[in-house]
């Protein structure tokens, strides 16, 4: 156990917060993600209204889609935590996990929840690594090309449970994120 190492704190913390959440919805059969882990329209006067508001990061439908966020957050997150550093990484999830929340609780009448818009954040973040001073590369492009249009396909011709719209805010975040910060 000497070998190994808490190399990428931010993604790891992420990462067992939200399996823990995984478990613990599923002994509650589901009743924790509808009290903490998703947000929905719900009255402002409701503090709890609040904390779903980025906390919807954390809950997952069941194993197949924390598995598939996962996947992309744990391959490409430590690289981004690496070249922008832990708190920027905290500061970027928070944010984008923030908007996500507030656009969908105005514009649906849905649950969200899942890190879906992190994922795309990352992904659009991603492209922005090896950036060169006044250059676009053309990672960013070809990301735009076939994640960003299919997403906005799919929200129009698609009738499905995936929030669209998260994974476009999300990836508008990190293509924010990535000019700020380059």
């Amino acid at each position: 156990m000497e070998h190994l190492y808490y190399n990428s704190p931010v993604v790891l913390t992420f990462f067992f917060i939200s399996l823990g959440v995984l478990i613990f919805n599923a002994i509650s059969k589901n009743t924790l993600n509808i009290l903490l882990f998703s947000t929905y329209r719900a009255s402002i006067l409701s503090p709890l209204m609040y904390v779903r508001l980025v906390a919807h990061i954390f809950g997952h439908q069941g194993w197949s889609h924390f598995m598939n966020n996962f996947l992309t957050i744990l391959l490409i997150g430590p690289m981004i935590e690496e070249k922008y550093g832990s708190i920027n990484l905290l500061y970027m999830i928070g944010i984008t996990a923030l908007v996500t929340g507030v656009i969908h609780n105005l514009f649906s009448r849905n649950r969200l929840l899942g890190a879906s818009g992190i994922v795309y954040m990352m992904i659009a973040l991603s492209s922005f690594v090896n950036i060169e001073a006044g250059k676009i590369p053309i990672t960013l492009i070809l990301i735009f090309i076939f994640y960003i249009v299919n997403e906005v396909i799919s929200s129009f011709l698609k009738l499905d449970n995936v929030s669209h719209i998260g994974h476009l805010i999300g990836a508008v975040c990190g293509i924010a994120f990535g000019f700020y910060l380059s």
